[in-house]
């Protein structure tokens, strides 16, 4: 348990859990833009009679986006803890302590779905 009994420690979890959001996305852009530049070059190839295969790309960006997907839920599950260990008194009347947790998880999920679009794609 805090005994700071600061609203201060509250808004840096809440920062932390950002900057984690802020982590997956890019992880998940990263895998994506690695999965697409892999079906670009593969496009560019001459063997155009050949279906396209998945290849290391393919799989990299996959890793990567689930990657990012993972992170999103675990700082999420993270942050629920540190709020467990929050008095009342630490967190500001009024202010809603859910958004950036449901921002998270939308994260993850969507992550999810990305990840069973590249599926379909190739």
């Amino acid at each position: 348990m805090s005994d700071l009994n600061d609203p201060r420690v509250f808004f840096a979890a809440e920062r932390t859990l950002l900057a984690w959001n802020r982590t997956s996305l890019a992880l998940m852009a990263f895998g994506f833009v690695i999965e697409r530049f892999g079906l670009f070059v593969s496009i560019l190839l001459p063997k155009h009679e050949m279906p396209l295969q998945r290849g290391i790309s393919f799989w990299t960006g996959l890793a990567f986006v689930l990657l990012g997907a993972g992170v999103a839920a675990y700082s999420t599950v993270q942050y629920r803890k540190v709020l467990k260990t929050l008095k009342p008194i630490e967190i500001p009347e009024g202010y809603r302590v859910n958004p950036g947790v449901f921002t998270n998880l939308a994260v993850a999920l969507l992550g999810i779905v990305l990840t069973i679009y590249f599926f379909q794609g190739v």
